[in-house]
């Protein structure tokens, strides 16, 4: 089984990786990480988890469903990166009661939450992050101007002596917590605001 995943899950063996976000819209960057989180970790597919609505962002300027998932699976040009509206039809908002829900329903799939280095500055903010820390295994990638602060951080320094080698992160075994890695990788200086931002200035300038 290896296609779109179900609501009610199904008997997959896999490592899958999630990469959450809202996708307003996804660009390259996305591809980028997703693409070096299958790499170094070794995995049999990323899910790029589109958010019905992300509880930490404002919804003033959120595009509709419907059109950020359109924007994912546009660039979701590998078969290994899925995007999908899992999180959603779970009826669920927050990660760490998603991330609960794929257990139960992919009992044989192993998971990675994977992060970008300013998601995890921010991880604190999360809903029960301590219980994600715990339960599902953490893959961080760099982000221009956020990685130096994200490894000095609260989550990171919470976590340290957990830390693994990326290639060895779904391979080791743990009961108190789970292991977490830093993927180095290429930053791409990229973001979905910088490019609404350009979108909105294409919109406003005058013809001719």
């Amino acid at each position: 089984m290896s296609g779109a995943p179900g609501r009610f899950g199904d008997g997959r063996r896999q490592r899958i990786g999630i990469l959450g976000g809202s996708f307003n819209p996804a660009h390259a960057g996305h591809a980028h990480v997703a693409l070096a989180a299958l790499r170094a970790l070794r995995l049999d597919q990323v899910w790029l988890m589109v958010s019905p609505g992300n509880p930490l962002k404002p919804s003033n300027g959120m595009a509709p469903f419907a059109e950020r998932l359109a924007s994912a699976r546009g660039v979701a040009k590998d078969r290994r990166v899925i995007a999908t509206d899992i999180e959603r039809r779970l009826g669920s908002r927050f990660t760490h009661r998603t991330l609960s829900l794929l257990r139960r329903r992919f009992r044989r799939a192993r998971f990675v939450l994977i992060l970008g280095a300013d998601n995890l500055t921010q991880l604190p903010r999360w809903h029960r992050w301590r219980d994600i820390l715990d339960h599902t295994p953490l893959a961080v990638l760099p982000r221009p101007g956020y990685s130096r602060a994200a490894l000095r951080g609260q989550a990171a320094s919470l976590m340290a002596h957990r830390r693994q080698r990326a290639s060895a992160l779904l391979n080791s075994c743990w009961t108190a917590g789970a292991p977490w890695c830093f993927v180095p990788a290429a930053e791409r200086v990229i973001s979905a605001t910088a490019i609404r931002a350009a979108s909105a200035r294409a919109a406003t300038s005058p013809i001719g």
